[in-house]
């Protein structure tokens, strides 16, 4: 792990997501329940994320800003780092997982000390058959869903007799910064990045001009569509379409669903459709049938879906995904037909122009005054209905200090929207977490049940498939 590179300066995009927090509603906090068989040796499990600490520059750093914002937010380390507060244990009030769930929504709640780093790790004892729980808390500047399980796996063993990690200095001495060191660097990191633009713009020209001659019709189509794509991506959206899920505050409810994983990979496959088109149209017929219940049917609904653009190459810390915003309809009753409708919109959002242009876009939002940027953004994202997302989580047995993962929810931020329905993979359980704004969805248990009736339906369609 301590291979893993972590870059400097926040890249645009996050250095966005961290600016616009001055709107709390926009923050961009994760909350991450792992259910376990047993409590964890408390001494132990202290013991191995302080090694992992070391070995993970990011956990030891906040996020330090220069003045008058002449380069993005930098990462330098707490020189008076404290394990104790990132970590803490308590027992559960009544043994039951709606205690942890309790614990987790006033930890979404609460915002960050921004003068630390940006993690804390709670254990859960005393719930029902000796079983025991972990609430999680990152900010989403730390990492994305991807990155973020990688540096998840520092806790974890793959047996349940593991060998601890010893204690060790960190693997590399971290980068302190003074109020000029923040300004000195950022002046140097924006001398790269204009070399770097140049270099590129320049390739760039060489190859437009030569496209221009030989292709000059399709050169102008391409270009048309590129700016057309950037103005859907920054189009204003105040209003959700939602008659129902109007209302944005912090309020916070939180639920869990199950999916059995082979099953809704079966209904995909029957239906000639991926997995995540299984499961947003899933999503989509719970929520239309929330709506209904209401006595509302809406024609279409603004969903956002993280679309990654992490590879190889990208750093573990930052993020590495694109939000895309699109509509998608509330009236297509037969879940074949939806989970084909949801293929196609996936397939023409992915293709959008603007995908491989959101850290520039967002360069663009960050040299604005920060009100003004958070003002523009919020109507980007205020506007939207719901959050989908679907992160690969573990195929196989892991082990925390000698306590069993048995269940993994990932708790994803609303960032402006009514709800975030979050599918987490664990050992052939999809796992989804529920998040919604208590006040646009007063009634969550009711939300609950129209999703697993939803998914039902969804299931029923790969029952005929073979094992």
């Amino acid at each position: 792990m301590s291979s893993e590179r972590f870059d400097l300066h926040m890249s645009d995009s996050d250095a966005l997501m961290w600016n616009i927090e001055k709107d709390p509603l926009l923050r961009s906090t994760i909350v991450t329940v792992l259910l376990l068989d047993q409590a964890p040796d408390w001494d132990a499990l202290v013991k191995r994320v302080d090694a992992g600490t070391k070995a993970i520059a990011r956990m030891r750093q906040r996020v330090a800003s220069p003045m008058l914002r002449v380069g993005p937010p930098m990462w330098t380390a707490d020189a008076h780092f404290d394990l104790s507060f990132h970590m803490t244990r308590l027992r559960s009030s009544d043994g039951t997982l709606d205690s942890v769930l309790d614990i987790a929504r006033n930890s979404a709640m609460a915002g960050f000390d921004r003068a630390r780093p940006l993690w804390q790790y709670t254990v859960v004892e005393g719930l029902h058959d000796d079983r025991a729980a972990m609430v999680l808390k990152v900010h989403h500047s730390l990492t994305d869903g991807v990155g973020g399980m990688k540096l998840l796996m520092m806790l974890f063993d793959l047996e349940r007799d593991g060998q601890p990690l010893s204690s060790q200095e960190p693997a590399a001495e971290l980068a302190s910064f003074g109020a000029l060191d923040l300004i000195t660097e950022s002046i140097k990191h924006r001398r790269r990045r204009a070399v770097g633009i140049a270099r590129r713009s320049f390739g760039s020209a060489g190859s437009i001009g030569r496209s221009v001659l030989s292709k000059p019709k399709d050169t102008a189509v391409e270009a048309g569509r590129a700016v057309g794509s950037v103005a859907r991506f920054l189009e204003p959206a105040t209003s959700p379409k939602s008659p129902i899920m109007g209302s944005r505050t912090l309020a916070r409810s939180l639920g869990t669903l199950e999916v059995p994983m082979d099953d809704l990979k079966r209904a995909a496959k029957a239906t000639g459709g991926s997995l995540n088109d299984a499961y947003v149209a899933a999503v989509l017929g719970g929520l239309m049938k929330y709506h209904q219940f209401h006595g509302e049917s809406p024609e279409s609904l603004r969903m956002v879906m993280p679309i990654s653009i992490r590879d190889e190459e990208s750093a573990l810390g930052g993020n590495h995904f694109t939000p895309a915003r699109f509509l998608v309809p509330m009236t297509i009753e037969d879940p074949t037909q939806r989970i084909a409708e949801v293929g196609r919109l996936s397939r023409w959002i992915r293709d959008e122009p603007a995908i491989a242009l959101t850290d520039a876009l967002a360069g663009v939002l960050n040299q604005l005054p920060t009100t003004l940027s958070t003002a523009i953004f919020g109507a980007m994202l205020k506007g939207a209905d719901f959050v989908t997302s679907n992160v690969p989580g573990a195929p196989i047995p892991l082990y925390a200090a000698g306590a069993e993962l048995q269940r993994m929810y990932a708790f994803g931020p609303l960032s402006g929207a009514a709800a975030n329905l979050t599918l987490l993979s664990h050992c052939g359980t999809a796992c989804i977490g529920v998040n919604v704004d208590a006040v646009a969805v007063p009634d969550i248990e009711t939300f609950l049940k129209a999703q697993r009736e939803s998914f039902e339906e969804v299931l029923a369609l790969g029952k005929a498939q073979p094992n």
